[in-house]
C-alpha cells in the first residue's frame, strides 16, 4: 500500500516509521501549499493519504482527496465545525473517509468505558463530571479533539447534561458562567506530552477517574495505519467504531 502522508511533522513522521513497519511504502509527504505544487502527481499515485495537517488545512486537504478519488484517513482535529458538510460531500460524491478524534486502541477503549459510566451516573445526581486534558505545547485547538468525542459522549447518555465548556486552557472563556447542565472542561499545554485524557465524576462521599495516558505517537501511529488499512477496503465514512467491531467480527 503506498501511502501519502498529508502533514510531515513530529505525527506524520510516526506515521511514516509505522507504516514502513507494516510493509506499506510512502508515495509522498506534503507538508505545505509548495509541497502540493511539486508532488501532485506523487500523491495521485498513491492508495490512500493519511492526514496529520493542521486545523487550517484540514478541510482543503480532504476535498483535495476527494477530487482525485483517493481514500483519506484524517487524525487531525479542530475542523470538525465543518464535518457535517464534509461528511455530507463524501456521501454525495461516493468518496471514502475514515474520521477520528483519537486512533490509538487504549483510548477507544476508554471512550467505550466512559459511556457506559455515564450511564450508570445517569441516576445518580449527587456526582459531578468535568473532563481535563494534557498534550504538548505544540498542539493548536483546544480543548482536544478527543476531550470533545468524550463530552459529548457523556451529553448523550447523562441526561442531566447538556454542553461542554472550556473553562481553563488556551481559548478559554472563564467568565462563562457553569450550570449544572454544563460539562465542564480544562486544557493544558506543557512539555511534550503526547495527552493524557482524564474524566471525573466527584461526590461529597467519593472520586471516580477515568485516565488514560499516551506514552507516546506510536500508538496513535499504528492505529491511523490500521485505519488506512481498513478504508481502502470499504466505502463511505468510517470509524474507529468501524474498525474494532470489525476486529471483534473476525475472532
Amino acid at each position: 500500500m503506498r501511502i501519502a502522508l498529508l502533514g510531515y511533522g513530529k505525527m506524520g513522521r510516526a506515521v511514516e516509521a509505522a507504516a514502513i513497519e507494516r510493509g506499506h511504502t510512502i508515495g509522498a509527504a506534503v507538508d505545505d501549499e509548495d509541497d502540493w505544487m511539486e508532488k501532485l502527481d506523487e500523491v495521485r499515485g498513491c492508495d490512500v493519504a493519511v492526514d496529520f495537517s493542521t486545523p487550517a488545512t484540514a478541510v482543503g486537504n480532504i476535498m483535495r482527496c476527494f477530487d482525485m478519488n483517493l481514500p483519506v484517513v484524517v487524525g487531525t482535529t479542530g475542523w470538525y465545525d465543518h464535518l457535517e458538510s464534509v461528511a455530507h460531500d463524501c456521501q454525495q460524491r461516493g468518496q471514502r473517509l475514515f474520521v477520528a478524534s483519537n486512533f490509538s486502541i487504549g483510548m477507544n477503549i476508554m471512550f467505550e468505558l466512559n459511556s457506559r459510566l455515564a450511564r450508570l451516573m445517569d441516576s445518580r445526581p449527587g456526582y459531578e463530571v468535568s473532563i481535563s486534558e494534557t498534550h504538548h505545547i505544540h498542539k493548536i485547538d483546544a480543548p482536544s479533539g478527543t476531550a470533545i468525542t468524550l463530552a459529548n459522549d457523556i451529553i448523550e447518555e447523562l441526561q442531566r447534561k447538556e454542553r461542554w465548556v472550556l473553562t481553563e486552557g488556551p481559548g478559554a472563556k472563564p467568565a462563562r458562567r457553569l450550570t449544572r447542565k454544563t460539562i465542564p472542561i480544562t486544557s493544558i499545554r506543557e512539555g511534550e506530552v503526547p495527552g493524557i485524557h482524564e474524566v471525573t465524576y466527584d461526590s461529597d462521599e467519593d472520586t471516580i477517574t477515568l485516565r488514560h495516558s499516551a506514552k507516546s505517537r506510536k500508538g496513535l501511529a499504528a492505529g491511523a495505519v490500521l485505519a488506512a488499512e481498513y478504508l481502502i477496503e470499504h466505502t463511505g465514512i468510517c470509524t474507529m467504531h468501524d474498525l474494532l467491531a470489525a476486529g471483534e467480527s473476525r475472532r
